[in-house]
C-alpha cells in the first residue's frame, strides 16, 4: 500500500468466511479511520496473487475441507511468509490459528502441514468445543471474550507462547488459549474477535503503526463489554 494508507489483507474470505471473521477487517479499518488514518481492506482470493506489501493480514475460520484448501494455497504463496518475516502482523482465528501452526490433523486422520509461523500442532479432541470463551491474556490487561466452535486440541510448543489462560471454556484444551510468536497471533475466539475485544484490535494496530494508541472514547463499546463479561463469569 502507499505510505499514507494502511493496507489490511483479508485472506480467502470466500473460503474462510464461515463464522463472520471477515468483520475483523472492518473493525481494524474503522478504528484506524476514527483516529485519522487512511485504511483499506484488500481481499485476497484463491485466483489472485498474495501481495507481500500489505501492513497486516487476517485469516478467518472455516470448515475442514476449506481449511485444507486454504492451507495449500497459503503454503504456495510466498507473499505472506515474506511479509511475516519482515514483521507484518498476522492474525488468525480458529482454522486460521491452525493453518498458522506447524501442522493440523483433519477429521480424515491426515496430518496437513501448516505455515509454521506459530509453533502449534493441532489434532481432533474427543469432544467439540461450542461455547462462550473467556481468556485472561498475557499481552494486554483486559479479558478477552468470544464464541468458540471447534474440535481442535492445540499444543503450543516452545517456539511460541499461549495467548492467555482460559477462564471459561476450552480454548486449546489444556487450560491455555491461542498462540503468539512475534507479531503472529492466533486464537479460537469468534465474535468477530476484534469487535468484541477492542484492546486486542488496538494491540495489532500498535504493531502496524509502531507505537501504542490512545483508547477511543466509545461508551457503547465499553458498556457492551461490561455486560458480556458480567454474563460470562466462571460458574
Amino acid at each position: 500500500m502507499s505510505d499514507s494508507t494502511v493496507g489490511i489483507g483479508l485472506l480467502l474470505p470466500e473460503v474462510l468466511g464461515t463464522y463472520g471473521d471477515s468483520g475483523n477487517a472492518q473493525v481494524l479499518c474503522k478504528r484506524l479511520q476514527w483516529r485519522g488514518y487512511d485504511a483499506e481492506v484488500v481481499p485476497v482470493s484463491l485466483d489472485s496473487a498474495l501481495p507481500s506489501a500489505l501492513d497486516l493480514y487476517l485469516i478467518g475460520g472455516g470448515e475442514d475441507m476449506a481449511q485444507v484448501l486454504a492451507a495449500d494455497f497459503l503454503r504456495g504463496s510466498p507473499g505472506l511468509r515474506r511479509a511475516a518475516d519482515e514483521g507484518a502482523p498476522v492474525f488468525g482465528v480458529c482454522a486460521g490459528l491452525q493453518i498458522l501452526g506447524t501442522s493440523f490433523r483433519g477429521v480424515d486422520g491426515v496430518d496437513h502441514p501448516g505455515l509454521g509461523l506459530l509453533d502449534v500442532v493441532t489434532a481432533p479432541a474427543e469432544q467439540r468445543a461450542v461455547a462462550e470463551l473467556v481468556v485472561q491474556p498475557d499481552l494486554i490487561d483486559a479479558p478477552l471474550t468470544g464464541f468458540e466452535n471447534h474440535q481442535g486440541a492445540s499444543v503450543v510448543g516452545p517456539g511460541s507462547s499461549p495467548l492467555g489462560r482460559v477462564v471459561r471454556g476450552t480454548g486449546n484444551g489444556d487450560g491455555t488459549e491461542g498462540a503468539v510468536s512475534g507479531h503472529v497471533l492466533g486464537t479460537y475466539l469468534h465474535g468477530p474477535a476484534l469487535a468484541r475485544n477492542p484492546d486486542l484490535a488496538d494491540l495489532l494496530l500498535s504493531w502496524v503503526l509502531g507505537h501504542s494508541l490512545k483508547p477511543l472514547e466509545l461508551a457503547e463499546v465499553d458498556t457492551l463489554r461490561s455486560e458480556r463479561l458480567a454474563a460470562r463469569r466462571p460458574r
